[in-house]
């Protein structure tokens, strides 16, 4: 079966038609003369034997009316032989001007003496030749013997074999024409596909149009949203790149200067200590690029390959969190519903996650960041602006430029990490500011039917009141 597989991988789609259409003719062709010749026999004798008896009861009419038996057209029939027996005095009479072999006679006078006084149809096989013939009682002592030679028969047979096989090869011809007509109309869209797989590979302008509604369809316009999303990438990618180089190169150039001036003995800031200061700040936001950088990249190649459920104690890894970030702004109150709940996956990731959240976060808080943590749910909030539509659709992708224009890579990252682990990510807009929330779908699920059976509960709870 392996073989045979890895044999049918090679065929083009033409090559398996052909394949399938010569395995279904062969399997027919041993079908029809292995199993279908004997039904095939059995049919015919039976159709002839039929015949037989039509023609005899012509002739009964004939005898019992006692009319001439002359102009029955049964009796000019060269291929029906019919004879009258009598018992009385044994002797047989053949209608017509036709002979009967004496073997065939023979073999039928076998057969009239061993009578029983019913209709009876007899097969006699002489070498390669097949006669029929049937014995009908007329009155008592008269039998009525019809017989049918080979040729007849055998005439019968072919055609009804050839009637058989032309119509199966019509129909094969059919389904022929068909499977090439519906094979052609998968391959031209296929080939289309390919043509236009290879100009992109070759990085050349490349349009598809195929109209269609099926899978092959489906593929199609999943390529081409594919390319126009790499486009868009590709093109996001450039304008990071020389804006990122531009970020660099601002406090690069600045820790120069200074270091120049202060070897010089200027101070750009007054003092010395002021001076250093200011290179210290740009070498901390040279420090903070960088590693946005390497942990984006880090977490490229980020794996669950964590036993399945949650191990990870969050309460410990907000904490440090919060410890890490707090001294960046002391002033702003951090509120925080914690409760002892495990999350999946690492610390190190997780703290990364929770850290640019705090981050984003400080970066537009007026006076609290508030952090929720419940069983499958983390959420931050803060009392900063909202965001924009426009700026929310796009907020989680790599190298997208934020609302104050900076290239923030911290989200991006915050979202990689949770898609690793089972988990989503989301942002809303508050009535008073923004909420960061971050669950899997088994606690969204359970929210759900809490707030269904709360509603139920009020809509109930109302009902009561009205017919109080």
């Amino acid at each position: 079966m392996k073989r045979f597989r890895l044999w049918l991988r090679e065929l083009s789609l033409t090559q398996q038609l052909l394949s399938l259409i010569f395995f279904v003719v062969s399997l027919f062709t041993i079908f029809f003369f292995v199993f279908l010749s004997n039904n095939v026999n059995a049919f015919v004798n039976s159709e002839l034997f039929k015949l037989l008896r039509n023609s005899q009861n012509n002739i009964f009419h004939y005898i019992n009316n006692d009319l001439p038996l002359g102009s029955l057209k049964e009796i000019k029939d060269t291929n029906i032989i019919h004879m009258i027996y009598d018992s009385r005095n044994s002797t047989y009479t053949v209608l017509g001007n036709q002979t009967i072999p004496n073997e065939t006679l023979n073999t039928i006078m076998n057969s009239v003496f061993e009578y029983d006084e019913t209709t009876v149809e007899y097969v006699y096989v002489n070498n390669d030749s097949t006669t029929l013939y049937t014995i009908m009682p007329a009155n008592k002592n008269i039998l009525l013997i019809s017989i049918l030679n080979d040729a007849y028969r055998s005439e019968f047979k072919s055609a009804l074999t050839n009637s058989v096989i032309n119509i199966n090869v019509l129909v094969v011809s059919v389904l022929f024409v068909i499977l090439t007509l519906w094979v052609s109309t998968l391959i031209h869209p296929l080939n289309l596909i390919r043509n236009y797989i290879e100009n992109i590979k070759k990085d050349e302008d490349a349009t598809l149009n195929i109209d269609r509604r099926d899978e092959i369809g489906e593929v199609a316009n999943a390529l081409v949203s594919m390319q126009s999303e790499i486009k868009k990438q590709n093109q996001v990618k450039e304008e990071m790149v020389q804006n990122i180089s531009h970020d660099l190169k601002t406090p690069i150039a600045t820790i120069k200067s200074y270091g120049e001036s202060i070897k010089d003995g200027i101070y750009p800031y007054g003092t010395l200590e002021k001076s250093v200061d200011v290179i210290i700040e740009h070498a901390d936001r040279l420090e903070k690029k960088v590693y946005s950088l390497i942990v984006l990249n880090k977490l490229g190649y980020l794996l669950d390959d964590i036993e399945p459920g949650n191990n990870l104690y969050m309460p410990d890894v907000i904490d440090k969190a919060i410890v890490s970030m707090k001294v960046i702004k002391p002033e702003i109150k951090i509120i925080r519903n914690i409760e002892d709940v495990y999350f999946h996956g690492e610390e190190e990731p997780w703290r990364i996650v929770i850290e640019n959240l705090m981050d984003n976060a400080l970066r537009y808080v007026k006076s609290y960041i508030q952090i929720d943590l419940k069983p499958g749910e983390l959420s931050i909030t803060n009392d900063g602006p909202n965001i924009s539509e426009e700026v929310m659709d796009k907020l989680f992708k790599p190298y997208e430029k934020g609302t104050d224009g900076r290239f923030g890579l911290g989200l991006s990252i915050v979202q990689r990490v949770c898609s690793t682990y089972g988990y989503q990510v989301s942002v809303e807009n508050l009535k008073d500011g923004v909420c960061f929330r971050i669950y899997n779908h088994e606690s969204r699920r359970v929210k759900k039917f809490i707030v269904d059976d709360e509603a139920q509960v009020a809509e109930i709870s109302k009902k009561e009141k009205k017919k109080s």
